[in-house]
């Protein structure tokens, strides 16, 4: 049953961290490293400056040359999914305009932050980036950070827009979810690593995570065995992954962790992170490092 739902931007995703310089300069070529590890991992899908990825401290000329690279690297064997939302239309439209001329499969665009606006506003948003190109939408609910959500009935609005075809769900909520599976032809994306299982057996087409930068090749044999209905396998590998996601997902900012594991394991050689995130504190770290203690997660 799994296996037939459609992925229109692939069905195991990973937000990918930007890699900097120590001095914090955009690291091309180590974005073009990660994005070759994640792929060879199982990755039919990269996003690029998204949350993870610190696009709220990019410049658009770093995201053009970061969205080129990263496509570079990979070539067809995976889509380049970008993150251009972002909480003024005007500029949302421009990083839209600029992601597909650096190559990007895809955009995502998160739902516009701070300003609260109505659900009609949030509509022309959403309508007005999916217009200014070509390329497909994957929209972005995360009221926790955006603060406010997409209701349903945008959901169902959004939906007739042929050039809106999917949503990375990072709600928490499992009912709203379903409902939209039941009520529009959006592909659901599990936007929140502790709950990919659930999402997945539910019915969505994929996940987006963040803590796969760090593991890719075990979220992929987790996608696989949801789609091909191995249920009890699929338990397993999730309850294997839960240490590891509450370390990346749990203590301090997730570019945060995730760069600092990367780091461990010789991916990153460097995890340098921009203001206003910080390198992580000693008694920070101790707890992303409980996390993983005595598991197969073990950094020794």
């Amino acid at each position: 049953m799994h296996a037939a739902v459609p992925t229109p931007f692939g069905s195991m995703l990973t937000a990918m961290v930007t890699p900097f310089t120590p001095d914090g300069q955009l690291d091309l070529e180590g974005a073009a490293h990660l994005a070759e590890y994640l792929v060879r991992g199982g990755n039919d899908g990269l996003i690029v400056c998204g949350t993870a990825g610190e696009a709220s401290t990019l410049r658009d000329q770093e995201k053009d040359d970061l969205i080129r690279i990263v496509k570079d690297a990979v070539g067809e064997r995976a889509l380049v999914i970008a993150g251009t939302g972002t909480n003024d239309t005007s500029h949302s439209i421009d990083l839209a305009k600029r992601a597909a001329k650096a190559g990007a499969d895809g955009q995502l665009v998160v739902t516009p932050y701070y300003n609260k606006p109505t659900q009609s506003g949030v509509f022309d948003h959403f309508t007005s980036v999916a217009g200014a190109t070509d390329l497909p939408v994957m929209l972005y609910d995360i009221p926790g950070r955006a603060g406010i959500e997409i209701a349903g009935d945008t959901f169902k609005r959004l939906a007739e827009n042929p050039r809106i075809v999917a949503v990375k769900d990072a709600k928490a909520d499992f009912g709203s979810m379903v409902e939209i599976l039941r009520k529009t032809r959006l592909a659901v994306y599990a936007g929140d690593d502790a709950l990919a299982f659930p999402w997945l057996s539910a019915g969505a087409a994929g996940l987006v995570s963040v803590s796969a930068n760090v593991a890719p090749k075990h979220f992929r044999h987790m996608v696989d065995a949801i789609r091909t209905g191995a249920w009890l396998h699929a338990r397993k590998l999730n309850f294997e992954l839960t240490p590891l996601i509450r370390a990346v997902m749990d203590h301090v900012p997730a570019a945060v962790s995730a760069k600092w594991l990367l780091n461990m394991q010789g991916r990153l050689p460097c995890d340098f992170v921009r203001p206003p995130l910080s390198q992580p504190l000693p008694t920070e770290i101790s707890g992303v490092t409980a996390e993983l203690f005595d598991t197969q997660w073990a950094l020794a």
